[in-house]
């Protein structure tokens, strides 16, 4: 399980979206509490009370009381009588399925990820940054029966793993920055060992093309991440190949799954046009 330092990235830099802006007049923080009230709606969190999600946003529970009635006459969550409790409605599900639909890069990486899963009898993901969450958009398994079972949607933190760090790696200068800035606002106790691990990545990165993660986010887990440029640009994605800890050591991340992944994302780019 991830450390409880970890949750609380996750947390607060999930939730800033109707704080964070109050000199902005553009920007509507009523629509942005809406879509936080969405966000808290994670995998083991399936059905949530309005309690619960005062809890989770920080938001007054009278106003969170008219948001999810707002978002359940829009169809974007359904209340359970039997459970007291809301959840995410269809609404919600045909924007992520456009989401993903209009995603070719998906479609282009698939096989290579595959072929890479096949190779080392573990998992090969793709993901997407959404605050300080690397969201899971297409996951391939080897087919070795310990492979992380990580779905399609899933959300790791950018700060702790191969993925996240190799994400920060591709970004700008500026961009990175600002990265960082967050991480550090939200968990300050641990932005000196984050931050350390974070330059490491970015020294590695500029060396072999490649970042490696030995248990930063999970003890168990080690894995290698690279970073994946997009026709628009706007895409702040990065791919990963990871497992067990004792299927991965050091040596095999460094000379041979990371060179690999590398060689998988320049495939990708050269399909879509960025050779």
């Amino acid at each position: 399980m991830a450390d409880s330092s970890q949750t609380t990235i996750r947390r607060q830099g999930q939730y800033m979206g109707g704080t964070e802006h109050g000199g902005d007049r553009q920007f509507v923080n009523a629509l942005a509490r809406g879509l936080d009230i969405l966000r808290c709606f994670q995998p083991g969190k399936s059905h949530l009370t309005n309690a619960e999600l005062s809890r989770e946003t920080g938001f007054p529970k009278p106003t969170v009381s008219r948001l999810t009635y707002t978002l359940c006459k829009l169809g974007y969550l359904e209340y359970s009588e039997n459970l007291g409790k809301y959840g995410l409605a269809s609404g919600v599900l045909s924007l992520g399925y456009s989401l993903l639909a209009n995603m070719d890069v998906r479609n282009m990486a698939r096989s290579y990820m595959q072929e890479l899963a096949e190779y080392s009898s573990l998992s090969v993901s793709l993901g997407v940054r959404d605050r300080l969450d690397m969201i899971y958009v297409e996951t391939c398994r080897g087919s070795s029966r310990v492979t992380l079972r990580l779905d399609v949607g899933s959300r790791i933190p950018v700060a702790t793993t191969s993925m996240g760090k190799a994400m920060i790696c591709g970004i700008s200068q500026h961009e990175r920055s600002a990265v960082l800035q967050d991480i550090q606002k939200t968990d300050p106790d641990n932005w000196p060992r984050i931050q350390r691990d974070i330059d490491e990545a970015l020294d590695m990165y500029t060396k072999q093309g490649f970042c490696i993660n030995q248990g930063e986010w999970q003890p168990e887990i080690h894995a290698v991440g690279v970073p994946l440029r997009t026709v628009h640009g706007d895409k702040q994605m990065a791919l990963n190949c990871g497992g067990p800890a004792y299927l991965l050591s050091r040596s095999r991340l460094e000379n041979d799954l990371g060179p690999r992944l590398a060689e998988l994302v320049r495939d990708v780019e050269s399909r879509i046009g960025l050779a």
